[in-house]
């Protein structure tokens, strides 16, 4: 079924179209029109009234929304998920999961492998398994009892359950360096987190397999003028893919201009890191066995008060990063989906042009979301 987007400003990594419209068809985008162009027949017109159209949102780094965790370790947890997440303009979603035991994980990872053989919402193909090979100094929010050496072994063993994209992973901890060459091999994204690394060891991790740094900015050495530390050699690194959840609580917003002023938008990709406590507005909940308030937008520990993951929803970091970052929305679009898309190696998504899947969030001048497609229909 041929389906009209008409009467909307297209956004796409590096081109934009004022009043242009999209063509879709079997589940792809079959043409863009510059405004003056006749329209082509088709079965389903969507008038956009002048709304933007951008990529569908790829959050390759979320636990949970609204009281629901990945490792809740129930397929109607993940369905949940998946369905809070499409509201946000998520159209390709990686369940996240945390510092947990191995038969967990496992259990965790059958019930999302479910989820990706019939995925009713967002599409999710693969897993981000966070943890639990991190350095028990730099916790945060993840459960120090359940950290354990990097055991290539145990993340096998998930990776043959449901597909695994991301590992997160700490640099600095012994045998480290043998699981980011391994996971490379299976095909597995290493990412650098909760680690007390130093600038050395991130760049021998790197030379090693690593490509992203989780949460860029949290959970790890922050710069100092005689060791710049992780945070400094994400900051100086020329490959290194940095996460950032832009709730300009985990990063300030002077701390968001810097890393947008200092490191190539081709090497940033946002997140949202949302946890149970996204979509609840305030009050408690949990995250890892460990009980946490969401108050004044922030998730923190109960007990101790560390940020534990963000209440964050997706298009809501791009409104924020929107109103501090002085580029075009066709430059910023990049975070998005397309710098995760080719980081990870996802095909046909990323991008508004013919051949790519018509996966599209339709938002409103506010950037709240007005429609979500996936595949070319709503969900």
């Amino acid at each position: 079924m041929k389906t009209l987007i008409e009467n909307t400003r297209i956004v796409s990594p590096d081109l934009e179209i004022e009043g242009g419209a999209l063509l879709l068809d079997n589940g792809a985008i079959i043409a863009l029109l510059q405004p003056g162009t006749p329209h082509p027949p088709a079965e389903l017109v969507i008038d956009a009234a002048g709304r933007i159209s951008m990529p569908g949102f790829i959050d390759i780094h979320s636990h949970g929304a609204d009281h629901h965790d990945v490792c809740d370790g129930s397929l109607e947890a993940i369905r949940h998920i998946a369905r809070r997440k499409l509201q946000e303009g998520v159209t390709t979603w990686l369940p996240t999961t945390l510092t947990q035991p191995q038969d967990k994980l496992e259990r965790v990872a059958a019930e999302c492998a479910k989820y990706f053989a019939n995925p009713e919402f967002c599409k999710t193909p693969g897993l981000h398994v966070e943890g639990p090979f991190i350095n028990r100094n730099n916790a945060g929010a993840q459960n120090p009892e359940f950290v354990r050496p990097p055991n290539m072994a145990e993340l096998a063993a998930i990776h043959a359950i449901a597909k695994v994209l991301i590992v997160s992973i700490a640099p600095d901890v012994e045998g480290a360096l043998e699981v980011i060459r391994a996971a490379k091999l299976l095909g597995i994204a290493s990412s650098g987190a909760h680690t007390s690394a130093s600038a050395a060891q991130i760049r021998a991790a790197k030379a090693a397999g690593l490509t992203h740094l989780t949460h860029f900015g949290n959970a790890m050495t922050p710069l100092h003028h005689r060791e710049i530390g992780a945070v400094g050699a994400g900051l100086v690194d020329d490959a290194l893919m940095l996460e950032l959840i832009c709730d300009t609580i985990h990063l300030c917003p002077d701390m968001l201009k810097l890393v947008f002023e200092l490191v190539p938008i081709d090497r940033l990709m946002l997140i949202t890191d949302s946890m149970a406590a996204s979509w609840i507005g305030a009050g408690e909940t949990s995250l890892g066995g460990l009980a946490v308030v969401v108050k004044d937008g922030a998730a923190r520990l109960k007990d101790g008060g560390a940020l534990a993951g963000s209440a964050l929803r997706f298009n809501e970091g791009l409104r924020n990063i929107a109103s501090l970052i002085p580029l075009p929305l066709h430059q910023l679009v990049k975070t998005t989906s397309w710098n995760q898309a080719r980081s990870l190696g996802l095909p046909g998504v990323g991008k508004l042009e013919p051949g790519f899947q018509a996966d599209i969030v339709i938002l409103n001048p506010d950037f709240s979301v007005w429609k979500t497609l996936v595949d070319g229909a709503e969900r």
